[in-house]
């Protein structure tokens, strides 16, 4: 399969476009550009600083991918990004490089649904098979778990970690961590209980979904302080498996978690 390049786009000649890239009109793709097979990128859209793109993205008009991070300590560092594949990546969309303050790279994995105006800033750390709604907004830093799902609006504040499986309703803002599996809404954001609908469709067993709401009752329920939860959570993974990522977040969080 040979790259299709329209006349109109500029693609400088140190980039490199796998098999069957196509390219839109108007799109403008810099010198440190990797584009892998069968990415399809539409028209006005510019690639950016030093990037790599794998395969089978589908990438709409007007998005801007690797550009400078909206960082003032930013000094001009060598910094990058890095997609994954088959993602979608609907019109608007930006994804800032990463800083040197930080690992220096912006990262997004594979399958996600990125829909239209959504902002991923310097260094966020994005995993497999995420929705991101319209108009979306991460700030630096943060961290997503795969299958996450975010209601369009969401406000993620710099440094927060959301968890795998979690779930945000439209116009949500998190100040704080979001646990695995928990739904969250509102400004400030509050748990809702567990994302029950989404595990049933990734097929997560009846058995599981009850272990889960049972430690969402024991983390938001049932009175006691965070450490005396963490306890209890513990004593809950040998009934249910899962129960232990909720635990493992817990362990690593710095910012503290929605309550």
């Amino acid at each position: 399969m040979s790259v299709e390049v329209h006349p109109s786009a500029i693609v400088d000649r140190a980039a490199k476009l796998g098999k069957g890239v196509s390219v839109g009109p108007y799109s403008v793709i810099g010198p440190k550009v990797e584009v892998g097979e069968g990415t399809w990128i539409g028209a006005h859209v510019v690639l950016d600083g030093r990037i790599k793109i794998g395969r089978n993205n589908k990438i709409f008009h007007f998005a801007s991918l690797g550009a400078p991070p909206q960082d003032k300590k930013y000094g001009g560092e060598d910094t990058a990004a890095e997609i994954g594949d088959g993602n979608t990546i609907r019109e608007y969309v930006t994804i800032n490089r990463g800083t040197a303050q930080d690992i220096g790279t912006t990262r997004v994995g594979n399958d996600n649904w990125i829909m239209a105006y959504v902002h991923l800033a310097h260094d966020c750390q994005i995993g497999n098979k995420t929705i991101f709604a319209n108009a979306c907004q991460l700030a630096g830093h943060v961290t997503v778990g795969d299958w996450a799902i975010f209601g369009a609006t969401t406000l993620v504040h710099q440094f927060v970690h959301i968890g795998a499986h979690a779930f945000t309703g439209m116009g949500t803002y998190l100040p704080q961590d979001l646990p695995p599996y928990v739904t969250a809404a509102g400004n400030m954001a509050k748990p809702y209980g567990i994302n029950s609908e989404g595990l049933k469709r990734r097929d997560f067993s009846p058995e599981a979904i009850a272990g889960l709401k049972r430690a969402y009752r024991t983390l938001y329920r049932s009175g006691l302080g965070l450490d005396e939860a963490k306890a209890e959570l513990r004593a809950q993974v040998a009934a249910c498996p899962p129960v232990k990522e909720i635990v493992e977040f817990l362990d690593r969080s710095k910012r503290g978690i929605i309550r």
